[in-house]
């Protein structure tokens, strides 16, 4: 598998970057209390590899900025 410089080196696959996730929203308790559909959809992306991390914080703190 080729190394993909978007995500860091302990996030080159899904598998991967579904455990980076858990572990973001273990350390990060507003990860956990801001679940709606968007935000699933958003780190569904994340981990298929359609998104990196940066994409989906900055929709997230657009989402919120605009509500």
């Amino acid at each position: 598998m080729a190394h993909d410089s978007r995500f860091g080196p302990c996030a080159q696959t899904p598998q991967q970057r579904a455990y980076v996730l858990h572990q973001l929203r273990e350390a990060l308790p507003k990860l956990k209390t801001t679940v709606t559909p968007e935000t699933e959809q958003l780190c569904a992306r994340y981990i298929a590899g359609e998104l990196t991390w940066a994409d989906v914080r900055r929709a997230l703190d657009e989402a919120e900025a605009s509500a």
